[in-house]
């Protein structure tokens, strides 16, 4: 079974869109422009090789909730790692973990659903900790040659994320 596979099932998405970035700058604010939309409750997962760009993702969707650019920093050490902004992030990076029980020990599971989006980083690393109902970001290198190029394939799960998607989508072009 595939990472993907492994992290919603076999059920497919209600709703896709793929989104194109070519430098850094624009996979941030492809990130941002998600970010503004984000309400507490928010799940989203992101799945890529190492160096594709979830963190540089991530630091957007922070940005555009309104947290300081100075305040964002992969979480790789710390596990999660909360954002005050004009609602709270939290931005989890499980690549460092072993399973769902380091998983838990953390207090992840308290924070799903809550009063802020939670954001993951290599989702599919623990896949039993994604809600049946999120927004699953693929990110991959779209051309080795110009390492810069990516694609950020959105998968949405559930109504919330199908209209989230929509609106991020209008966002972004």
């Amino acid at each position: 079974m595939g990472a993907l596979a492994k992290v919603t099932g076999l059920r497919a998405p209600a709703f896709e869109h793929q989104f194109e970035s070519n430098r850094p700058q624009q996979t941030l604010e492809l990130g941002a422009a998600l970010g503004k939309l984000l309400v507490p409750g928010d799940f989203i997962g992101l799945v890529g090789e190492l160096g594709v760009g979830k963190t540089q993702f991530a630091r957007g969707v922070a940005q555009g909730a309104g947290v300081p650019a100075s305040q964002v920093a992969s979480p790789s050490f710390a596990i999660i790692y909360p954002y005050a902004g004009r609602i709270p992030i939290y931005h989890a990076d499980f690549y460092r973990l072993a399973d769902f029980e380091e998983l838990y020990g953390t207090g992840f599971t308290d924070l799903v659903g809550g009063d802020g989006a939670v954001l993951v980083e290599w989702l599919d690393r623990i896949p039993r900790a994604a809600p049946s109902e999120l927004l699953l970001l693929t990110l991959r290198f779209r051309n080795l040659t110009q390492p810069d190029h990516r694609s950020i394939r959105a998968e949405a799960y559930g109504w919330r994320y199908v209209a989230r998607l929509q609106q991020w989508r209008q966002r972004a072009l």
